[in-house]
């Protein structure tokens, strides 16, 4: 493909300036040699259509390819060089722009799969070595450190590890994993540095395996047409018909190289692409990222949308949803007094926490005297009252008269419970769980009057939190507790109700992406294997952008196919005038001309209108 794109320029030149030579001779009276110049600038792009022909041939496909090639192969046959050299730009040219629109959506993504970690540190003889992951075996012990993504499946060594595993099973709220507890490749340590004791291969591991599953997904893809291609042989057969009529009847060539410049089909070469790079264009200024305009033209055509929760359908991250607050404490005293003790810990939830009362602006207290147990809970004092803050089975060991764990906050599918006590008394408990975005409602019904038919909610999370999350939604079905593949035979099955649009953001996301008809990811914070392995990828956080983003497809599809039915009509009417000996070739390729202006104007249209948001 990088080889087509860059000859392209070149077959574009060359018909370019042999028309712009060949002028410059005919002023010097020198016709002879202005006409050696159009045939021989027409030659380079002649041959590549041939050789284009003739492998589309071997796919069993045919393209408008044939007929631009018949009618400069016509032209050059009966001395019409200058026609033949007019159709060889118009061609290449729009053959380039289409080129264009692919490389320009594509350019701003990053390489496949950029998360995936390349070296780790493995201990050996007392000392830390970094490795690469190819010569990891099963037994050998490696640190992960904060940040670190898990590059091989194994167990806790040693310390306690707190994992983000959302890319893999969608679950938004870390997972703790305690000494000879399997740890997932893919996930991202969240917590402290811990050793982990491989038990596969990183070709092996989990990680691994949904690689394999994105490759082999976007090898079944079946491919898509270009639009214009689907018109190819109902007005093959009607140019062919007109221009052997033309010759039949009047017995002169002439007059069917005519027919066949006229009907050379410029307005879907050009009107085409220029409608599908508008479209690329004015969703890009959406945020929206559109990889080319295949995916433009499906994305026109959706009936089925499977969505993913955590992360698209969802926040993607924890946030406090409910203050349960003792008598003598408010709902601020709670999550202020909270945050202030959490502000010595490093733990994934107590940050966020922090992060809460930052944001409602509440002043923090410095904690003394902290005493942290990891993966349980902190004490410490704050203002000159000893508080404890931790999971409830925790702080109620520290309580008196706790009443037990059972009698404390019930903790809600799909969320976790934080507990504070204040001086060995009960003070209240924060609840904390991954929100449904606002507005989503709103969102599924618009999608619906966009001819969405069905909505399918897939999910690696668990039954019951998806059945929280989709409660009064208009989903028509719930699949939960998938794994990549089965995330993937989704996709798959639902193909039976129309094209289907894959919506997600995790890595065990990106093969269900990969094999849908129109694959999106939420790029903003979603993983780079989801991102790659989409079609769409929007660059802003708002799930909402996808009914802006099927809009424009839409419009620039619309626009685009009504700038083919005038063109086409233009250039049947042109064909009939030419089979009637009104235009000659050199004349047909100027109406022609005509036709092409008139098709690229309305087809820039696209980038002038208004889209909801």
């Amino acid at each position: 493909m990088s080889s087509e794109f860059s000859i392209r320029p070149f077959l574009t030149a060359f018909p370019a300036a042999g028309i712009a030579l060949g002028f410059g001779l005919l002023v010097l009276g020198r016709t002879s040699w202005a006409n050696w110049i159009w045939a021989g600038s027409t030659v380079p792009v002649l041959l590549a259509l041939i050789v284009e022909i003739v492998l589309s041939l071997r796919r069993r496909e045919v393209g408008l390819d044939v007929i631009a090639a018949l009618s400069m192969i016509a032209a050059l046959a009966f001395g019409e060089e200058l026609a033949a050299a007019v159709v060889a730009l118009m061609y290449a040219g729009g053959q380039l722009l289409e080129g264009f629109a692919e490389r320009h959506a594509r350019r701003e993504m990053t390489a496949l799969l950029a998360r995936v970690p390349r070296t780790t540190l493995r201990h050996r003889d007392g000392q830390l070595e970094e490795i690469a992951l190819e010569i990891v075996a099963p037994g050998d012990r490696l640190l992960m450190r904060r940040g670190d993504v898990i590059p091989v499946d194994g167990a806790v060594a040693l310390g306690l590890a707190v994992l983000d595993q959302s890319a893999l099973t969608g679950e938004p709220i870390p997972v703790q994993c305690r000494i000879g507890e399997t740890v997932m490749s893919g996930s991202t340590n969240v917590g402290e540095a811990f050793d982990l004791l491989a038990s596969r291969r990183a070709a092996e591991s989990t990680y691994a395996g949904i690689v394999r599953l994105v490759e082999v997904a976007q090898r079944s893809k079946a491919p898509m047409s270009r639009l214009a291609d689907r018109f190819a042989l109902a007005f093959l057969g009607v140019t062919v018909i007109i221009a052997g009529g033309a010759w039949l009847w009047t017995g002169n060539p002439i007059r069917a190289v005519a027919v066949l410049v006229v009907a050379t089909p410029c307005p879907l070469i050009l009107a085409v692409p220029v409608a599908i790079v508008s479209g690329l264009s004015r969703a890009a200024k959406h945020g929206i990222l559109i990889k080319g305009g295949r995916a433009l033209e499906m994305m026109a055509r959706i009936r089925v949308l499977v969505i993913d929760k955590t992360g698209t359908l969802t926040n993607g991250r924890a946030r406090i949803v409910s203050v349960d607050s003792m008598p003598g404490f408010s709902r601020d005293d709670i999550i202020r007094t909270a945050a202030s003790l959490d502000q010595a810990s490093k733990h994934i939830i107590a940050q966020t926490i922090v992060s809460e009362a930052q944001d409602r602006k509440l002043r923090l207290a410095v904690p003394t005297n902290v005493t942290e147990t990891p993966g349980e809970g902190i004490v410490g004092w704050v203002e000159g009252r000893c508080a404890v803050v931790g999971g409830v089975h925790f702080v109620a060991s520290k309580v008196r008269d706790g009443g037990g764990p059972s009698s404390w906050a019930v903790k809600p599918p799909g969320a976790v419970v934080v507990a504070l006590a204040v001086d060995g008394e009960r003070a209240g408990e924060i609840v904390l769980a991954d929100e449904l975005r606002a507005g989503t409602e709103a969102l599924l019904g618009n999608l619906r009057k966009l001819g969405i038919e069905r909505i399918v909610l897939a999910t690696g999370d668990r039954r019951a939190v998806a059945e929280v999350i989709t409660a009064g939604l208009s989903i028509d079905a719930v699949r939960s507790e998938l794994t990549p593949d089965q995330k993937l035979m989704v996709v798959l099955s639902e193909r039976k109700n129309g094209p289907v649009m894959m919506v997600g953001d995790g890595v065990n996301d990106a093969p269900a992406l990969a094999a849908a008809d129109i694959g999106l990811a939420m790029g903003a914070r979603g993983a780079a294997a989801s991102a790659e392995a989409a079609d769409v990828v929007l660059l802003i956080d708002r799930l909402d952008y996808v009914v802006p983003a099927i809009q424009i497809a839409m419009r620039a599809r619309f626009i685009a196919l009504e700038s083919v039915y005038v063109g086409i009509g233009l250039s049947v009417l042109g064909m009939i005038a030419a089979a009637f000996g009104y235009l000659t070739p050199v004349q047909g390729a100027l109406f022609q001309e005509l036709i092409d202006v008139a098709v690229i104007l309305n087809a820039l249209r696209v980038l002038n209108d208004q889209f909801a948001r």
